[in-house]
């Protein structure tokens, strides 16, 4: 097995990338997990979208928990949703906050996209999130830019893994929220560095 068969990259660790590089590599390279409220909420609204197979709406067919790679990016996983209508295919990611400009998931939403206009031959011009807080869909572009940007977020995960582990963002609300923040231990690495 060469090393880029090694280094496929699931989608869903692009985002705890973008997320933050400490917990990606807590993670990815050496597998530590754990549970907090959002992690266990957010298995729970997932458990419908979670079903694979095909049901028709109204003038669109809905496939549900499809699997998604990219040979030419190396990257792999499931996508909750993925509607087409008129011949247009939108791929759907559903999520447990509120909608905003989070970036971890419009990488995570592209790099789905750029999977199923490999494995098509299609091009997808936009997805959606469903935002459960919200209880509605943000459109996310697949704008020049984001394309871009996730490709690169791409490449910076695969390089970060034979890296030394990152050390804690400075973003005291991403801690908070995280679910390994007890593994990370930010406030305890950022004081030893502080006291070398």
């Amino acid at each position: 097995m060469n090393n880029t068969e090694l280094y496929s990259l699931p989608l869903a660790y692009l985002n705890a990338w973008e997320y933050c590089p400490r917990r990606f590599y807590l993670e990815y390279q050496l597998g530590e997990n754990a549970d907090n409220e959002h992690m266990i909420i957010g298995r729970h609204l997932h458990r419908n979208v979670d079903t694979d197979g095909q049901y028709t709406e109204s003038d669109k067919v809905i496939y549900r928990h499809q699997w998604v790679w990219s040979d030419r990016l190396y990257v792999h996983g499931i996508i909750d949703a993925v509607e087409e209508k008129d011949n247009q295919l939108v791929p759907v990611e559903f999520k447990k906050g509120r909608m905003a400009n989070h970036l971890s998931d419009h990488f995570q939403l592209c790099g789905a996209a750029l999977c199923l206009e490999e494995r098509t031959g299609r091009t997808i011009s936009y997805g959606e999130i469903f935002y459960y807080a919200n209880r509605r869909r943000q459109r996310v572009d697949f704008t020049p830019a984001l394309r871009q940007a996730t490709q690169q977020a791409i490449n910076a995960a695969r390089t970060t893994i034979d890296c030394a582990m990152p050390l804690p963002i400075d973003n005291p609300k991403k801690c908070r929220d995280c679910s390994l923040k007890n593994i990370c231990l930010p406030n305890e690495i950022k004081q030893l560095h502080r006291e070398e």
